[in-house]
């Protein structure tokens, strides 16, 4: 590779037309690193490609140690070229219809190695296409002769923004062994939304959300990767819920009723008061956000709902039909209720594995100790699916991260579909990366089940899309 220095983004913000804003990016590209950058559609992936080649309108921060000559091709630059030909019919006169710029003319454009250039366009098989003009080939033609002229410019940095799209298999392998071949030569950075086309070479990972760049990630480091890896596949998997198992179902509730009604409720202790006079109506397929400072009774009312606070008894609730104190049991109560907190994780010390952690959740036990089906094996697996984890289905649940647990215990939750969801603080201790890997799935869970989920949380950071209700202990 050619002498290089590191290139340095600082507190970089950018604007891009006022559609989009990259903000506060920090991130340094080492000499020798090959960089891919990856997030769910719209996060801002292909807008911090774009800002390493000069586009947007620079707001804040700065960008140092950028090379001189960069090679961009991406899909906007791709429009804006085609757009640009387009234009030139419009300024034609007198009738004259123009043919548009042919490409030979667009492929050798800055072109450093004729050789490579007839190389590729053999191998891209553009050689019939040479004469015809730019603006006439199709989406997929277009793309290939930006990649010719490209790879063929000497660029001392490569950008290539979905470079694989669109492309055929024998095309795509073609294409990932000559970049390849360029390791040594250039600095690479690729924006990919699949981790399954990220080429061997890659070296880091950055992982954008809502214009932020929220991790940097050594593919080195296998825990990290993995979990990033587990990130994107709950933001863009494609998988709907795990259906419930039949034989598990629940009995059904009244369709009319609400899940959960709390009429003018208090929770007192001696002269303490925690909160007095609240009233709380949760409908089907509401969600809930659940917020308030330390002491305002949040873990109280939630116990009021499942039953195990003694006052329940003393106060006006009816809960998925049931009034409390009307010779219900607590169980009755309980099998409609998926509920996941850390006093939950930290009882669940038991080597089982991921699969039968979630097969346990048919029967509310921690570990399993029952004859299971094969439906409910299915449906666990299934739910591994949905997390990233099928090839870990036998590794014992006491050996996973903090967060891969958490993940598990809320799978566990789900497998009967409960009507109500309860996640108290379901964030609480994890680090950044294991936080939003909770995020993403409830989010997944709130948009593809009928399961109405409460949602525990103190920061406002930690929203969730599809929670739209909110109720705030101790405001004033």
């Amino acid at each position: 590779m050619t002498d290089q220095s590191a290139i340095q983004l600082a507190s970089l913000s950018v604007d891009f037309d006022e559609r989009f804003r990259l903000i506060d990016i920090d991130w340094r590209i080492e000499p020798g690193q090959h960089w891919m950058i990856t997030g769910t559609n719209g996060s801002g992936k292909s807008a911090l490609a774009a800002a390493l080649a000069g586009a947007g309108d620079l707001v804040s921060g700065s960008i140092d140690g950028l090379p001189c000559k960069v090679a961009l091709v991406s899909y906007e630059a791709q429009g804006e070229l085609i757009e640009a030909e387009r234009r030139k019919d419009d300024a034609d006169i007198m009738d004259v219809i123009s043919e548009g710029t042919p490409v030979k003319e667009i492929l050798f454009d800055g072109c450093m190695d004729h050789d490579l250039a007839a190389q590729l366009i053999e191998q891209f098989g553009l050689t019939a296409l040479l004469e015809r003009a730019f603006r006439k080939l199709s989406t997929g033609e277009s793309r290939k002769v930006l990649l010719v002229r490209a790879l063929t410019c000497k660029p001392e940095l490569l950008i290539l923004d979905e470079p694989f799209d669109g492309l055929d298999a024998a095309t795509h392998r073609m294409l990932a062994l000559h970049l390849q071949s360029l390791v040594g030569q250039v600095p690479m950075i690729l924006v990919l939304n699949r981790f399954d086309e990220c080429p061997e070479f890659i070296t880091d990972i950055a992982y954008m959300d809502k214009g932020h760049l929220l991790h940097k990630v050594r593919r080195s480091d296998e825990q990290a990767y993995n979990e990033l890896y587990q990130l994107l596949h709950l933001k863009t998997s494609a998988l709907e819920l795990p259906k419930v198992d039949p034989v598990s179902s629940l009995p059904p509730l009244d369709p009319t009723q609400p899940l959960v009604q709390l009429n003018e409720v208090s929770i007192r202790y001696g002269d303490i008061s925690i909160f007095e006079n609240l009233s709380w109506t949760i409908e089907r397929n509401q969600h809930w956000q659940l917020t308030g400072p330390n002491g305002s009774g949040k873990t109280g009312l939630l116990s009021l709902i499942t039953g195990d606070h003694p006052q329940c008894y003393v106060n006006d609730i009816v809960v998925f039909g049931f009034k409390r104190g009307s010779g219900e049991s607590i169980w009755q109560i309980k099998q409609y209720i998926g509920y996941v907190s850390t006093a939950l994780q930290w009882e669940y010390r038991v080597g089982t594995s991921l699969r039968h952690v979630i097969i346990s959740g048919f029967y509310d036990s921690i570990g399993l100790y029952s004859k299971y089906t094969d439906r409910q094996r299915e449906i666990a697996d299934e739910w591994l699916a949905v997390l990233g984890m099928s090839d870990r289905a036998s590794e014992p649940f006491n050996k996973l991260s903090y967060g891969d647990q958490r993940l598990l215990l809320i799978a566990r939750s789900m497998v009967k579909h409960p009507p109500l969801l309860i996640l108290d603080e379901p964030c609480l201790g994890l680090d950044d990366m294991n936080r939003q890997l909770v995020l993403a799935l409830i989010e997944k869970i709130c948009a593809g089940s009928e399961t109405s989920v409460i949602y525990v949380n103190h920061h406002p950071e930690d929203a969730v899309a599809g929670i739209d209700q909110y109720l705030a202990l101790g405001a004033a």
